[in-house]
């Protein structure tokens, strides 16, 4: 099972960032953990059949470049307008999961994006399905730490 929650995440997020970034090669490889000192993340919840939460992990770098790319404006630093896009596609890539998801009969619903200080979600809570991708593309890498129960 975790080997394909892994490849659902890395795939649907080369779907969103193929549409919405125009980002063709992108390539991924699993992590242990992911440290970056300059880092926005969002958490994603999960609710249903898999229960947890999703960290998506955008160095500034990365995340001023999708940003770019997507309104066609540049940015110095992390603003409200920032942090609300990067929320936004980490929300896109958790809704494209949960639609691959629901042809394995898994039934899932998201909570709204939440954007965490670096590292603050650290708990000591245990996860059946608990898996780190980090995605590279040719803007900067975006790493995922999938920490989910599956319920039932």
């Amino acid at each position: 099972m975790i080997d394909k929650l892994y490849k659902t995440f890395v795939d649907a997020t080369q779907n969103v960032f193929s549409l919405m970034l125009n980002l063709s090669e992108i390539s991924d490889h699993p992590l242990e953990s992911f440290e970056c000192e300059d880092v926005l993340e969002v958490a994603i919840g999960f609710v249903g059949d898999l229960d947890g939460e999703v960290i998506y992990r955008f160095p500034i770098s990365t995340s001023l470049n999708m940003v770019e790319i997507m309104s066609g404006m540049q940015f110095e630093q992390v603003d409200a307008f920032v942090t609300s896009a990067i929320s936004e596609i980490s929300n896109i890539i958790s809704g494209n999961v949960l639609n691959a998801l629901s042809s394995s009969d898994l039934q899932c619903n998201i909570l709204t994006p939440v954007l965490l200080k670096p590292y603050e979600n650290s708990e000591d809570k245990e996860y059946d399905l608990k898996t780190h991708t980090c995605i590279n593309t040719s803007i900067g890498e975006l790493c995922i730490e999938i920490r989910l129960n599956r319920i039932g």
